[in-house]
């Protein structure tokens, strides 16, 4: 775990720490970034992931002073700073092993609530404030972990055509955690891991890489889009023969 951030976020985690403090105050309990900003593999960061934690209901005004502090972040640290994900819980809920709901932008639920918990308590996470999080996060059953995983696939399979990059990278993850049983790693590593177990997807998962990058070209994107349902039903079949080999031990 730790608590200074990379140089590339440390100016919007200033700035994001000291906006919620001038809010919150003490109702502020926890800020804690994960995702890709927590990995340090080399992967270009797209977004910062995050979860704050308060201990009693957001007001209006807080609300209000929170949609405010987001628009000014974005507005002063660019491309980043507009491009923060995250969710706003209430301490209480973070003790329930269910997704909670986020406070904030219409009660937003994080359904991938497990795998976070799973990054989080494990190390892979970046403590603004607040206590160590293996003291607030509950640890998960596979059952949990394995229903927040189908809930990704999901997800994947609705956004084949928007995001390909995304979803070949995503489906990597995805195959080596059912694989696996290992959820805390990064696409970066999935990647590297997914290349040189399956030689015949490199091209795709080398391009997606570079799309992470900026350093696509439009000939490299059309690819991706016309080859993606085909990683994504192959990744699919994959996943269901490392299911059914787990489900005959």
């Amino acid at each position: 775990m730790k608590k200074n951030p990379p140089e590339k976020i440390r100016d919007i985690c200033q700035s994001f720490l000291s906006g919620l403090n001038a809010i919150l105050g003490r109702n502020l309990f926890g800020v804690y970034i994960y995702g890709g900003a927590a990995f340090p593999d080399s992967l270009q960061t797209g977004d910062i992931d995050f979860h704050v934690i308060f201990r009693e209901s957001l007001t209006e005004s807080e609300s209000l002073a929170l949609n405010a502090l987001h628009k000014s972040i974005a507005q002063n640290f660019p491309p980043l700073g507009g491009e923060m994900d995250g969710y706003y819980i209430l301490l209480e809920d973070t003790s329930e092993k269910s997704p909670p709901k986020s406070q904030m932008w219409d009660g937003a639920t994080d359904n991938s609530w497990a795998l976070h918990c799973e990054h989080i308590r494990s190390g892979r996470c970046i403590i603004l404030h607040g206590p160590d999080p293996r003291q607030v996060y509950p640890p998960m059953m596979w059952s949990d972990i394995e229903s927040a995983l189908k809930g990704e696939l999901d997800y994947v399979e609705k956004h084949l055509n928007d995001y390909p990059d995304y979803c070949i990278l995503n489906l990597c993850r995805l195959m080596y955690s059912f694989k696996t049983k290992d959820v805390v790693i990064s696409k970066a590593e999935a990647a590297e891991w997914a290349h040189n177990a399956f030689p015949e997807w490199r091209r795709h998962i080398e391009l997606a890489k570079k799309s992470y990058a900026r350093k696509t070209t439009l000939q490299d994107r059309q690819f991706m889009l016309s080859e993606v349902k085909g990683f994504f039903r192959f990744a699919c079949k994959h996943i269901r023969k490392s299911q059914e080999a787990k489900s005959n031990k």
